[in-house]
């Protein structure tokens, strides 16, 4: 769900632009840091103790798969009949209104007035929370208007892609500093937010001060979706069976049937074979060096960029789909919903979504298609460390009453699978926005549907369970996924160090130089000799700045 490669944004880049699918990236509003008391940021190692001390949250639930400290999560086949409260008492009482903003991917909710779920959830806090949802495509342009117009809310989303030049800066002049607040035992006031595992909150830290609170996701975002019939058919059972990226190759080439209109990969694999290939997602470190090492330079991805452009010179793409958008996702998985297609990258969490995940969808569609999660492939394949969290969300710097007032929001959005609060922001108040099944699991009526649209969830989570209510299955097939995926994920260097120029540019002008780069070189437009001159580019435009100021701060924290 996703930082991808090309680069690694994951779902974001999906969301953001056809980074995913092999295209590049729509470029996001900049804008410079404002406000007194900023600051030039310097590259630095972030320090332990400006960490949380996080600890596994138990409200009393018995998953029916277990789940691991190194992450992988657990897993559920039905809704506990009785959900557990997991804040005590109205987290909010006698506060003045919370103003909130973040993106959203559902349509706009109704208001308070029409939305029981919504009224429901404001006695549980005991006061009002004026949320507002900018569909996610528009929320780069609302933060910079409220940036710029000095109207930022009491708590609001970082954009996931672009934002401010220095963000450090911007942090340290506008938000509020919640390091006295949260690192070390602090944390434990708030326990669903010591739940955010220590890698999300890494993400967090930015100008030698915890700034932020991570929308925690799995860690990984995944290799993307098969349908395990058709592998079967041409003698694949099982993913992990193909030895290399020739034997992938190979696959794709008999899954590829243009008579049946019925191709190999819808839109684009690249974020799967880079990671077959065992690419890192952004940045390796050299152990003995120290030395950064971006993406581009290895030879493992520059095999992955050969690799996809023999498939698509091979017809193995879904025509048309490797040109898409991030914005016409949903037309391409619909596509691939609809059987055109074997393989198509998306983020894990899009598996098991009630009604339009695929694994609801595709069954409405014909029973006889078996989606299940794809894992990388070879002998040398990692996974990525591309969901660690959605991004972050942030406190307008106030006072310290009211910054604890705002923690105690974010840890009742950040209330566990199963519990009171849980059950109120993903399915609403019950008869009203949901019923129950036969097996007791909640489904949400029409007035449901649009109830919970209110992106409660963006203001605080922890690591999401997995769960589905129609298919148990299905929680089989995630939960083995991630039972994979986590153990083989490869360190990501740049959570422990801070580089203003990779915070700025790496997820802005950098990934569309990249992204448009890879996009020439898979379709042809480029020779694979003009690899060597794309990455020069990478690194003349900020790609070296912010190498050597890792190292620097590599080298920093060594000493100290």
């Amino acid at each position: 769900m996703s930082r991808s490669a090309i680069p690694s944004l994951g779902r974001r880049a999906l969301l953001r632009s056809a980074i995913g699918v092999g295209l590049g990236l729509a470029a996001s509003p900049v804008l410079s840091a404002c406000g007194d008391g900023g600051s030039t940021a310097k590259a630095s190692a972030k320090a332990a103790d400006l960490l949380p001390a996080t600890t596994v949250r138990d409200i009393g639930l018995k998953p029916d798969l277990p789940g691991t400290a190194a992450g992988v999560p657990q897993g559920f086949y039905r809704y506990p009949a009785t959900p557990l409260r997991a804040t005590k008492g109205a987290p909010l009482a006698g506060a003045k209104s919370v103003r909130a903003t973040s993106e959203t991917f559902m349509p706009p909710p109704p208001g308070r007035g029409k939305n029981a779920a919504w009224q429901q959830i404001e006695k549980l806090l005991g006061a009002e929370v004026d949320v507002t949802a900018v569909p996610t495509d528009d929320y780069p342009t609302k933060f910079s208007t409220m940036v710029a117009g000095g109207s930022l809310p009491d708590i609001f989303e970082y954009p996931e892609t672009g934002g401010v030049d220095d963000k450090a800066a911007f942090l340290a002049a506008t938000c509020a500093d919640l390091t006295p607040y949260l690192a070390g035992d602090k944390v434990s006031a708030y326990p669903n937010l010591a739940a955010i595992p220590k890698a999300a909150w890494q993400g967090a830290i930015f100008g030698g001060r915890l700034y932020g609170v991570p929308i925690s996701r799995m860690g990984t975002g995944g290799a993307g979706f098969y349908r395990h019939d058709l592998f079967a058919e041409v003698g694949v059972t099982d993913p992990r069976e193909i030895a290399d990226p020739d034997a992938f190759v190979k696959v794709c080439k008999e899954l590829t049937r243009p008579s049946k209109d019925q191709y190999a990969i819808m839109a684009g694999a690249t974020n799967l074979v880079a990671m077959s290939t065992g690419s890192p997602k952004d940045w390796r470190m050299d152990a003995g060096t120290g030395k950064f090492i971006h993406q581009l330079e290895t030879d493992e991805f520059r095999t992955a960029v050969e690799t996809l452009r023999t498939l698509y010179k091979a017809g193995c793409f879904y025509p048309g789909s490797i040109g898409m958008s991030g914005s016409q996702k949903a037309k391409y998985t619909d596509m691939f919903m609809n059987g055109k297609a074997a393989y198509v990258y998306d983020g894990m969490p899009s598996y098991l979504t009630p009604s339009t995940g695929y694994v609801d969808a595709m069954k409405a569609v014909d029973k006889s298609f078996d989606p299940r999660p794809m894992v990388p492939f070879g002998k040398t394949a990692v996974s990525w460390m591309d969901n660690v969290s959605l991004q972050n969300v942030h406190l307008k710097k106030a006072s310290g009453d009211r910054v604890r007032q705002l923690l105690a929001f974010a840890d009742f959005a950040a209330s566990p699978f199963g519990s009171v609060e849980y059950t109120l922001i993903n399915y609403g108040v019950e008869g009203t926005d949901f019923t129950r099944d036969a097996r007791g699991n909640p489904v949400l009526t029409t007035k449901g549907t649009s109830d919970v649209a209110v992106p409660w969830k963006f203001f605080g989570s922890a690591v999401p369970a997995v769960f589905s209510a129609t298919s148990e299955q299905g929680v089989r097939y995630s939960h083995d996924a991630y039972a994979t995926l986590i153990p083989m994920m490869a360190p990501d260097p740049t959570l422990g160090y801070s580089s203003p120029t990779w915070d700025s540019k790496g997820y802005g002008s950098l990934l569309t130089l990249l992204g448009d780069g890879v996009a020439d070189l898979i379709t042809g437009r480029k020779p694979m000799s003009w690899y060597g001159t794309l990455t020069k580019n990478y690194l003349a435009a900020g790609g070296e700045k912010a190498r050597t100021e890792f190292q620097e701060a590599a080298q920093t924290g060594a000493k100290k």
